[in-house]
């Protein structure tokens, strides 16, 4: 009990000695002027068009292994989102990173265009025109 007791007591000294800053100790660093700023919160379409960019990815991979006549179109249109969206480079790289997720998705589960490929592209393609409308009229463009 009485140890108890002398730890107890020594312990509220034994915090403020590791609270002294040390001699050699440096103080904490000042935000650097090469830091980017924090980027502004997005739109509120911002999941909308994240999606429809993995599905633009998607399609351009879908597109390109049936041999699709408007396979590169995917890559055309993404590279437009991207100018008329992609404000700044960390939306770039969302919007970018969004595109590839789709790509590789079906790159790890479509090695060869079958029927059921050309149904996920079908499908999607539905998915992304139904989205890009709904985008168009709640926000305009």
């Amino acid at each position: 009990m009485a140890v108890l007791a002398a730890l107890l007591l020594i312990a509220p000294l034994a915090a403020g000695a590791q609270r002294r800053p040390q001699p050699n100790a440096k103080p904490p660093a000042a935000p650097s002027a090469e830091q980017p700023a924090p980027e502004p919160s997005g739109p509120p379409y911002e999941p909308q068009l994240l999606q429809l960019a993995e599905i633009m990815g998607s399609l351009a991979y879908l597109r390109t292994l049936c041999g699709g006549k408007e396979a590169q179109d995917w890559r055309a249109r993404m590279a437009a989102l991207i100018e008329a969206e992609g404000r700044t480079p960390q939306r770039r790289e969302r919007l970018t990173t969004a595109f590839n997720r789709g790509f590789r998705a079906y790159a790890l589960t479509h090695r060869s265009c079958t029927d059921a490929s050309q149904e996920a592209a079908a499908r999607l393609a539905g998915e992304g025109e139904a989205l890009s409308r709904a985008l168009a009229g709640r926000y305009g463009g």
